[in-house]
Order: structure tokens, then C-alpha cells, then sequence
């Protein structure tokens, strides 16, 4: 990736961040929890402080087959029928980010195996 560095700070060319965004390189996917949002799997995107921006997530909202969200990042679910994780969404930018833990290949394939959960 080509930089510049003015100042002190270091920046990436626009069409370089866009062209990231939609291979998803280098982007780790991860477990993030937030204080008041829920838990959410994805790529990160970015992050300044406690805003993270994620790409490619879904929402936590119920599972089992799994004791904690750290072994859920570590082993994903046993119990993937029983898991209520909505559909996909492009992008979405989660405030108040207290616990971002990345996530193992293993893992990754079990969230995006569980099937869409609809009301």
C-alpha cells in the first residue's frame, strides 16, 4: 500500500482504501462487543478509539454451542441451528466499542455458515 507520511502522520491514498474495502485485505475479521449495540462479526475497517467501522457484518444476537464470545472467536458455534444471527449487512459504524477479539478462519466459517435468522 502506498503512503505519505506529512507531519508526522501517515496517509493512504483514497482509491487504495476503497480498492481495500472491497477485497477485504488486510482487514482482520473480528468479534467486536459494544456497551449497548450488541456483539457483531466482521471485518474492521477502521477504528478510532471506541468507533469501530466494520464491513461485511452480522449481528450476535443469540447463540449456543459456544460458553463465551472468546471461545464463539476461537472455535464458532457446535450448535449453529440454534444461533440467531440476522442477515449480512454492507457496513455499519458501532459506538461505545469496549472488547474487539479477532476471530480464527475455523470461526469465521461457522458465523457465515449459521443460517439467516428472519421474524
Amino acid at each position: 500500500m502506498n503512503t505519505i507520511t506529512i507531519n508526522g502522520e501517515e496517509y493512504v491514498k483514497k482509491s487504495e482504501i476503497t480498492e481495500k474495502a472491497e477485497t477485504f485485505e488486510g482487514m482482520e475479521y473480528c468479534m467486536v462487543r459494544t456497551y449497548s449495540a450488541g456483539v457483531f462479526a466482521g471485518y474492521v475497517y477502521k477504528r478510532e478509539a471506541q468507533e469501530v467501522v466494520l464491513k461485511k457484518a452480522r449481528r450476535i444476537w443469540y447463540w449456543e454451542g459456544a460458553a463465551s464470545l472468546s471461545q464463539l472467536a476461537m472455535e464458532g458455534t457446535s450448535k449453529p441451528d440454534k444461533c440467531k444471527f440476522p442477515c449480512e449487512v454492507d457496513e455499519v459504524t458501532l459506538l461505545n466499542v469496549i472488547e474487539i477479539i479477532p476471530m480464527t478462519e475455523k470461526a469465521k466459517k461457522s458465523i457465515e455458515e449459521v443460517e439467516i435468522w428472519e421474524a
